[in-house]
């Protein structure tokens, strides 16, 4: 069996040329591949394309390439967490391809799975399917570039657009354990889009939190098998952001004369 594991993250990433297309793992802030984005950004690697749920926060994640205008065109179903992603968009300096989140997932899906295009209902009747949602603004703020219409066709009495898969030049993912054969186990809700980058990807590197020797991972316990897989490093936890923290207030015993607790029906 193949050794897929590499020294650093710095070597995990360093042919990955400028006008690459990028399948980066992650929901929001969790489950991000930080030390490989982190190494990409310091190679200098520009005018890139990435597939992602989102496109990280103006200081972390996908934002650091961002904000260094390094990311031409993203493909993303939720940008609303960086301010520099919206001004970049208006002032009609990135490429937005929007694409309802369950599309998005399955059009990395069928990537992997060799299924060149699938038909959905998602998207129906509205500009994801008739065209038209603004992809690129000029600098006056005119739409610039629009999206096509898509080949809508009727199974069964309903409509369903047809949306073509994924396979983008790279993958990068955030994966709890790895081995040296690139077999991989996310954790919890850190699982949510990097198996499906992880396919998806034409070669996929995989950031681990821990290494462990061929063997050491239960068969039934893998989500991605390697074969999927090309390299592997070992990152560590490093750090682990939360978006928005709701705190609520301390609650205090009610001490009423007469008042009996509730009971919960």
């Amino acid at each position: 069996m193949i050794d897929k594991t590499v020294a650093t993250a710095a070597d995990a990433v360093a042919d990955i040329p400028s006008g690459a297309s990028l399948a980066v793992g992650g929901f929001g802030l969790c489950g991000i591949p930080v030390a490989l984005i982190e190494a990409l950004h310091d190679q200098g690697a520009d005018q890139l394309e990435t597939v992602s749920n989102n496109c990280g926060v103006d200081d972390w994640g996908l934002g650091l390439l961002l904000a260094d205008h390094r990311i031409r065109r993203t493909v993303s179903s939720y940008v609303g967490e960086n301010k520099e992603f919206a001004r970049q968009y208006l002032a009609g300096e990135l490429e937005v391809v929007l694409t309802p989140q369950g599309t998005l997932a399955e059009k990395l899906r069928a990537g992997g799975a060799g299924i060149p295009a699938f038909y959905t209902s998602a998207g129906v009747g509205t500009q994801v399917s008739e065209g038209g949602l603004p992809q690129k603004y000029d600098a006056e703020g005119g739409v610039a570039q629009a999206s096509e219409p898509k080949e809508v066709r009727a199974f069964r009495g309903q409509d369903y657009v047809l949306e073509e898969s994924l396979t983008p030049d790279f993958a990068l993912v955030h994966a709890w354990k790895g081995d040296r054969h690139g077999n991989l186990v996310f954790h919890a809700s850190a699982m949510n889009f990097n198996p499906l980058c992880a396919m998806a990807g034409k070669v996929t590197i995989a950031e681990v939190e821990e290494l462990v020797e061929a063997g050491d991972l239960d068969a039934g316990e893998i989500h991605v098998p390697g074969i999927f897989v090309q390299r592997v490093v070992l990152a560590g936890p490093g750090e682990k952001r939360i978006e928005k923290k709701t705190v609520s207030a301390p609650r205090t015993a009610d001490t009423s004369a007469g008042t009996a607790p509730r009971k919960g029906l």
